[in-house]
Protein backbone atom coordinates (compact mmCIF):
# COMPACT_ATOMS: atom_id res chain seq x y z
CA UNK A 1 0.00 0.00 0.00
CA UNK A 2 3.03 2.54 0.54
CA UNK A 3 4.32 1.94 -2.98
CA UNK A 4 0.94 3.33 -4.37
CA UNK A 5 1.85 6.85 -2.35
CA UNK A 6 4.80 6.79 -3.48
CA UNK A 7 3.77 5.86 -7.10
CA UNK A 8 1.56 9.11 -6.68
CA UNK A 9 3.98 11.34 -5.03
CA UNK A 10 6.43 10.82 -7.77
CA UNK A 11 4.03 11.53 -10.33
CA UNK A 12 2.37 14.62 -9.18
CA UNK A 13 6.62 15.54 -9.06
CA UNK A 14 7.19 14.71 -12.26
CA UNK A 15 4.22 16.55 -13.78
CA UNK A 16 4.91 19.63 -11.25
CA UNK A 17 8.79 19.08 -12.79
CA UNK A 18 7.08 19.15 -16.72
CA UNK A 19 5.09 22.08 -15.81
CA UNK A 20 7.62 24.34 -14.35
CA UNK A 21 10.02 23.90 -17.20
CA UNK A 22 7.60 23.99 -19.74
CA UNK A 23 7.03 27.32 -18.43
CA UNK A 24 10.86 28.99 -18.05
CA UNK A 25 10.97 27.31 -21.64
CA UNK A 26 8.09 29.52 -22.96
CA UNK A 27 8.79 32.55 -20.83
CA UNK A 28 13.12 32.14 -22.66
CA UNK A 29 10.78 31.29 -25.80
CA UNK A 30 8.74 34.35 -25.64
CA UNK A 31 11.51 37.33 -24.07
CA UNK A 32 12.88 35.81 -27.72
CA UNK A 33 16.73 35.34 -26.37
CA UNK A 34 16.69 32.48 -28.80
CA UNK A 35 15.33 33.69 -31.47
CA UNK A 36 17.27 36.75 -31.25
CA UNK A 37 20.90 34.86 -31.06
CA UNK A 38 19.82 32.76 -34.21
CA UNK A 39 19.14 35.86 -36.13
CA UNK A 40 22.21 37.45 -35.08
CA UNK A 41 24.43 34.28 -35.65
CA UNK A 42 22.47 33.24 -39.29
CA UNK A 43 22.10 30.21 -38.34
CA UNK A 44 18.91 29.20 -39.25
CA UNK A 45 19.59 26.22 -40.50
CA UNK A 46 20.54 24.74 -37.29
CA UNK A 47 17.22 25.56 -35.80
CA UNK A 48 17.07 22.29 -34.72
CA UNK A 49 20.03 21.98 -32.86
CA UNK A 50 19.20 25.25 -31.02
CA UNK A 51 16.01 23.07 -30.04
CA UNK A 52 18.03 19.92 -29.00
CA UNK A 53 20.64 21.45 -26.81
CA UNK A 54 18.05 24.00 -25.14
CA UNK A 55 16.24 20.64 -24.41
CA UNK A 56 19.18 18.78 -23.19
CA UNK A 57 20.67 21.52 -21.07
CA UNK A 58 17.49 22.19 -19.08
CA UNK A 59 16.88 18.35 -18.51
CA UNK A 60 20.59 17.54 -17.91
CA UNK A 61 20.85 21.07 -15.61
CA UNK A 62 17.38 19.53 -13.69
CA UNK A 63 18.59 16.34 -13.21
CA UNK A 64 22.57 17.33 -11.53
CA UNK A 65 20.61 19.81 -9.44
CA UNK A 66 17.94 17.30 -8.32
CA UNK A 67 20.89 14.14 -7.60
CA UNK A 68 23.44 16.60 -7.03
CA UNK A 69 25.65 14.40 -9.14
CA UNK A 70 29.42 16.12 -9.25
CA UNK A 71 31.86 16.50 -12.69
CA UNK A 72 35.11 16.11 -11.98
CA UNK A 73 36.81 17.72 -15.10
CA UNK A 74 38.07 20.72 -12.98
CA UNK A 75 38.52 24.39 -13.00
CA UNK A 76 38.58 24.78 -16.74
CA UNK A 77 34.84 23.12 -17.29
CA UNK A 78 33.74 25.67 -14.26
CA UNK A 79 34.94 28.53 -15.91
CA UNK A 80 33.10 27.69 -19.35
CA UNK A 81 30.20 27.08 -17.12
CA UNK A 82 30.52 30.22 -15.84
CA UNK A 83 30.91 32.42 -19.09
CA UNK A 84 28.39 30.44 -20.43
CA UNK A 85 25.36 31.08 -17.60
CA UNK A 86 26.51 34.47 -17.28
CA UNK A 87 26.17 35.50 -21.21
CA UNK A 88 22.94 33.91 -21.32
CA UNK A 89 21.82 35.65 -18.54
CA UNK A 90 23.04 38.68 -19.67
CA UNK A 91 20.80 37.92 -22.56
CA UNK A 92 17.96 37.28 -20.95
CA UNK A 93 17.96 40.21 -19.22
CA UNK A 94 18.48 42.70 -21.98
CA UNK A 95 16.26 40.73 -23.69
CA UNK A 96 13.53 41.35 -20.78
CA UNK A 97 14.48 44.84 -20.50
CA UNK A 98 13.95 45.54 -24.66
CA UNK A 99 10.82 44.15 -25.04
CA UNK A 100 9.15 46.29 -21.86
CA UNK A 101 11.07 48.79 -23.58
CA UNK A 102 12.94 50.57 -20.50
CA UNK A 103 15.81 51.26 -22.20
CA UNK A 104 14.35 52.97 -25.22
CA UNK A 105 12.19 54.92 -22.55
CA UNK A 106 15.23 55.68 -20.76
CA UNK A 107 17.35 56.67 -23.30
CA UNK A 108 14.38 58.81 -24.78
CA UNK A 109 13.90 60.52 -21.71
CA UNK A 110 17.33 61.50 -20.97
CA UNK A 111 17.99 62.93 -24.69
CA UNK A 112 20.65 60.54 -25.15
CA UNK A 113 20.91 60.14 -29.00
CA UNK A 114 24.84 58.91 -29.26
CA UNK A 115 26.53 55.78 -27.51
CA UNK A 116 23.64 53.93 -26.85
CA UNK A 117 25.86 50.91 -27.91
CA UNK A 118 28.45 51.96 -25.44
CA UNK A 119 26.46 52.62 -23.01
CA UNK A 120 24.76 48.83 -22.99
CA UNK A 121 28.35 47.81 -23.11
CA UNK A 122 28.94 49.04 -19.82
CA UNK A 123 26.54 48.54 -18.53
CA UNK A 124 27.37 45.07 -18.74
CA UNK A 125 30.21 45.50 -17.75
CA UNK A 126 29.45 46.73 -14.90
CA UNK A 127 27.36 43.54 -14.26
CA UNK A 128 29.84 41.21 -15.03
CA UNK A 129 32.58 42.77 -12.60
CA UNK A 130 29.84 42.83 -10.25
CA UNK A 131 28.86 39.35 -10.52
CA UNK A 132 32.99 38.61 -10.25
CA UNK A 133 33.27 40.48 -7.26
CA UNK A 134 30.33 38.66 -5.40
CA UNK A 135 31.84 35.05 -6.23
CA UNK A 136 35.02 35.80 -5.97
CA UNK A 137 34.53 37.32 -2.06
CA UNK A 138 30.99 35.56 -0.69
CA UNK A 139 30.98 32.44 -1.96
CA UNK A 140 33.35 31.00 0.60
CA UNK A 141 29.90 31.81 3.15
CA UNK A 142 27.74 29.30 1.62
Amino acid sequence: MMWIKELFLGLVGLASGFAVSAGVFAFIISVGVIPRMIGKTRTVKEVLIYETIILLGGTFGNLFSLFQWKVPLGVPLLVLFGVSAGVFTGCLAVALAEILNSFPIMFRRLRIKEGLGWMLFFMAMGKTFGSLYFYMNHMQKF
